[in-house]
């Protein structure tokens, strides 16, 4: 006989079992090829998974529609490498249970074997280009958050006209996104890598453009420049935030360092330049109103 709290917790097992089967028949009738095959394999060792912990319950239980709906909305947005590492840290504490139960179950070692192997088996198969780049897209998006922040908080104080400070952070945005995109290609094509020179800029300047709109954009909707400054510096946090979690994730790096990092670089340069800014203005004569 097994306990009441082991019951419980069998029964969400089978229920996150039978829910991550469907999720992987979805993303595996989207993949194609080695991607394919691995996760129709998984989905299948899922759903068995799930009639194992069945014996136990004698219950038939519906998958999360919520949870599927939600992994399958994180696929489109950020890509399937992105899913399945999110979905594996879920399993990797699935895991842990399933160690408490083992003295009841002994059986269950071979579904802990078999969750094991499936990681070892997605990590050998992943293979998404746009992964491939991300280098090139920290590279864009770290070079315009230290850059048109500096830059933004340097004109805010020297020029104090969201109009002037956003039209002049749009055109020194625009111009170093071509430049990066310029310098990106032909630092790719001088390697002798595997990517495409012309698909790393194009990752490189999309990624700073993009920065630059969300960051450049507060100066165009408030009218007083501290205002627009602090909208930027929120914006500054949540692209730093999101795009420190995304690359934890992705590639299974610390999220508190690289977080704490950028947003150390991006804030002392926004001060620095702030300072600059304010020399500018009072002691070089730099006054436009």
């Amino acid at each position: 006989m097994i306990s009441e709290a082991t019951k419980k917790l069998i029964l969400q097992f089978q229920k996150i079992e039978i829910t991550e089967y469907h999720i992987y028949k979805v993303l595996a009738r989207k993949a194609k090829g080695k991607n394919k095959e691995v996760l129709n394999k998984i989905a299948e060792d899922e759903l068995r998974h799930s009639e194992f912990w069945a014996k136990y319950t004698g219950k038939k239980i519906k998958p999360s529609r919520f949870t599927i709906l939600k992994y399958l909305m994180i696929e489109k947005i950020l890509g399937l490498t992105f899913t399945i590492k999110m979905m594996e840290k879920g399993e990797e504490q699935a895991e842990k249970n399933y160690q408490t139960i083992l003295a009841e179950i002994p059986e269950a070692q071979q579904i802990i074997n078999e969750e094991n192997e499936h990681e070892k088996m997605l990590v050998e198969m992943i293979d998404e280009r746009k992964i491939e780049y991300i280098g090139s897209m920290v590279l864009g998006l770290n070079d315009a958050l230290v850059e048109l922040t500096g830059a933004l908080a340097g004109l805010s104080l020297a020029l104090q006209s969201t109009r002037l400070i956003g039209l002049a952070g749009m055109i020194t945005g625009v111009a170093a996104s071509l430049s990066m995109a310029a310098s990106e290609y032909l630092s790719k094509k001088s390697e002798a890598g595997d990517q495409n020179p012309l698909v790393a800029s194009f990752y490189t300047g999309v990624a700073y453009v993009f920065t630059v709109t969300l960051l450049v954009g507060p100066f165009f909707f408030y009218t007083h420049y501290l205002v627009a400054m602090a909208n930027t510096l929120v914006f500054v946090v949540l692209i730093i935030w999101f795009f420190s979690f995304f690359v934890s994730v992705v590639k299974e790096l610390d999220f508190k360092r690289i977080f704490v990092e950028m947003m150390a670089i991006s804030l002392g340069v926004a001060a620095i330049s702030f300072l600059i800014g304010l020399v500018a203005r009072h002691f070089l004569g730099v006054d436009v109103g």
